[in-house]
């Protein structure tokens, strides 16, 4: 099982060390979302604006290094880590499925993160709704795991086109997938169903949904709550 953002809760926010630290002590994998800050430092942070997570009401992509050090999550302690501060914490205690995110610009952040995992020692994989981050990371880096991230994106701004192509799993020649992550509200469907890599899906917020997960999955991306086996 893999703990979304780490297994958060009020105490411990998505995506801080507190909450990679608790997914440890469970014993669950971590998932993680990495973007660039101002100066092209990877950091570990879900939204493109910072306004749900911090009172600073900016892009994170406009914020400098620096300014991370002061910038609190909610109402907690905690601070945006840095990639290389998530990875010294983890030290192989536990996989880590890092998710890229990106819009159009390919190549920076994937080296920058490429960079740091190079010299890492635990068990990981990356993972992308942007096929071409994983074509990058194929013509690159072969050997690191790549799974291609998708949903039906219904409200997402998206072309019919490329919602099209997406969802139904398309460039999977082009990407060399060694596995997928689904939406939980899209499974089960005829994309997935003939799949010959593993099947994730995300994210099961209730046990009900757990249920389903395992049924039609091979590994379950989770947040909120404790799944029951």
């Amino acid at each position: 099982m893999i703990a979304h953002r780490g297994f958060w809760n009020k105490e411990y926010p998505e995506n801080s060390l507190a909450a990679f630290k608790n997914a440890i002590e469970y014993g669950y994998a971590i998932e993680l979302d990495v973007q660039a800050v101002e100066d092209g430092t990877p950091v570990v942070f879900h939204d493109s604006k910072m306004s749900r997570m911090t009172e600073k009401d900016k892009y994170i992509q406009n914020i400098t290094k620096e300014e991370l050090k002061s910038i609190k999550l909610l109402e907690s302690d905690e601070k945006i880590p840095t990639l290389e501060e998530v990875l010294k914490l983890v030290n192989g205690k536990t996989p880590l499925l890092v998710e890229i995110k990106n819009n159009d610009k390919v190549g920076e952040l994937e080296k920058r993160v490429l960079d740091l995992l190079k010299n890492y020692k635990g068990e990981y994989a990356i993972q992308s709704f942007n096929p071409y981050t994983l074509k990058w990371f194929y013509e690159h880096a072969p050997k690191i795991w790549r799974g291609q991230l998708s949903s039906y994106f219904k409200g997402v701004k998206l072309s019919f086109i490329k919602k099209a192509i997406l969802k139904r799993l398309g460039m999977k020649k082009y990407t060399h997938q060694d596995f997928v992550s689904y939406d939980i509200n899209n499974l089960p469907n005829r994309f997935t169903k003939k799949l010959e890599v593993p099947l994730l899906t995300w994210t099961v917020k209730k046990q009900e949904e757990y249920i389903k997960a395992i049924q039609c999955s091979d590994n379950v991306i989770f947040e909120g709550f404790e799944p029951k086996i």
